[in-house]
């Protein structure tokens, strides 16, 4: 992962860390694609027009999947680019292999918004292989230094490209059925890899701007080590028994062991400091979420659709912008302080998160404008993190140390 110009000049720069053009892009495309869907919507709740999309995916297909494989690898692409080097020590992805990969990246954005003049299968061969691509240029350094507990990491990337391949065989009609199962896979492997990342970093990231205050957080390797089987096991079930008791009961047991190990971490004493309780608040969705899921299976008071948004907009958003923001801010050598227009940015995506789980019950008769309310937050979010973010990825860190 040489990168022989460590300064970097121009471009250069924004070349300098993976960081820089995946969190960029995944920003950019959060919102560009959430304004799409919003348009779709719209134009039918007032016209009854059903538009054809320019993929030769179906419109709400196509939402789900640029979501998941397109805002949500753009960031896992950004973390792992970024944390590889600083867990292993090795040198950050040379300039032209980091362009490569950007640009393997952006052709599968453009092969799915225009995928209906390309045959069906070559968008998938676009589109597919960027995670296992990426895996191939961080396993090196992770086998190098025998890191096993970071190999993990690698297997995530290839069960989301294999997720990936079910969707894109439904669309091409080699399978029946097997897009719903590319999308639980594939989120349900995100779930886990949110688990383990975040049950490190939350943690520790909060004992580390604590410690002048004297705050000491408390851990159980027992619950530790529950959260992340019991975590496993929902995929597991998801997959082998959709939408059952079983897998019902094993959400709740997840939520529960997750919002259990969140006592010990303080939470409490990061409201005053927005770029801790968004990591904390993305964390607790995930518990939340889990919960809902969980009651949603073993019961008819909560829909699966609910649930799955909880997990979605409520814990994939308000997590990945957590990390991001504060990712973004450390790497470019900038204080780690969230301003108040990024703070807004934390509250706008869970509370599209809210209006998305809870509008269309309370308000049933207006579920398309509910829709386009939580749609809109989500753009807000994405659109304040993206101006902020802007000049920070872009330009030299301010501590002119290389990255």
């Amino acid at each position: 992962m040489a990168n022989s110009d460590p300064a970097g000049k121009g471009f250069g720069i924004f070349l300098g860390y993976g960081l820089r053009p995946f969190f960029l892009f995944a920003g950019l495309y959060a919102a560009l694609a959430m304004l799409v869907w919003i348009g779709w919507l719209a134009l039918h709740a007032m016209n009854g027009i059903v538009l054809e999309p320019m993929s030769h995916f179906p419109a709400l297909l196509w939402h789900g999947h640029e979501m998941l494989f397109g805002y949500v690898v753009a960031v896992i692409a950004g973390f792992l680019l970024t944390a590889v080097p600083n867990w292993t020590g090795s040198p950050m992805l040379g300039r032209t292999r980091l362009m490569l990969l950007t640009a393997v990246w952006c052709a599968g954005r453009l092969a799915m918004w225009f995928g209906a003049a390309l045959p069906g299968w070559l968008v998938a061969a676009i589109d597919v292989p960027f995670p296992i691509i990426l895996a191939a240029m961080v396993v090196g350094p992770l086998w190098q230094k025998r890191a096993p507990r970071n190999y993990v990491f690698v297997a995530v990337l290839f069960a989301i490209a294999t997720a990936n391949f079910f969707v894109h065989a439904e669309v091409l009609g080699w399978f029946e059925d097997s897009a719903r199962t590319g999308f639980v896979l594939g989120i349900d492997v995100v779930l886990l890899l949110m688990t383990v990342v975040g049950g490190r970093i939350v943690p520790a990231f909060t004992t580390g701007a604590l410690r002048a205050e004297d705050v000491t957080l408390r851990s159980s390797n027992l619950l530790d080590k529950l959260a992340i089987a019991s975590v496993l096991a929902v995929g597991i079930t998801d997959l082998a028994l959709p939408d059952s008791f079983s897998s019902g009961v094993c959400a709740l047991i997840a939520g529960t062991a997750l919002g259990l190990r969140m006592i010990g971490w303080r939470t409490g004493k990061t409201l005053d400091k927005p770029i801790l309780w968004v990591l904390h608040l993305g964390y607790g969705w995930i518990a939340f979420a889990l919960l809902l899921k969980g009651i949603a299976e073993t019961t008819s008071w909560v829909s699966s659709v609910t649930a799955m948004h909880g997990l979605t907009v409520g814990a994939i958003g308000t997590l990945t912008l957590g990390v991001m923001s504060r990712a973004a801010l450390g790497h470019t050598g900038r204080p780690l302080v969230a301003s108040r227009a990024l703070a807004l940015a934390y509250g706008a995506v869970s509370l599209a998160a809210l209006t998305r789980l809870f509008g269309p019950e309370i308000l049933p008769d207006w579920y398309t404008e509910v829709m386009i309310a939580s749609g809109v937050l989500w753009v807000v979010a994405f659109g304040i993190f993206t101006t902020l973010f802007w000049p920070v990825l872009t330009r030299p860190r301010v501590d002119g140390q290389p990255g």
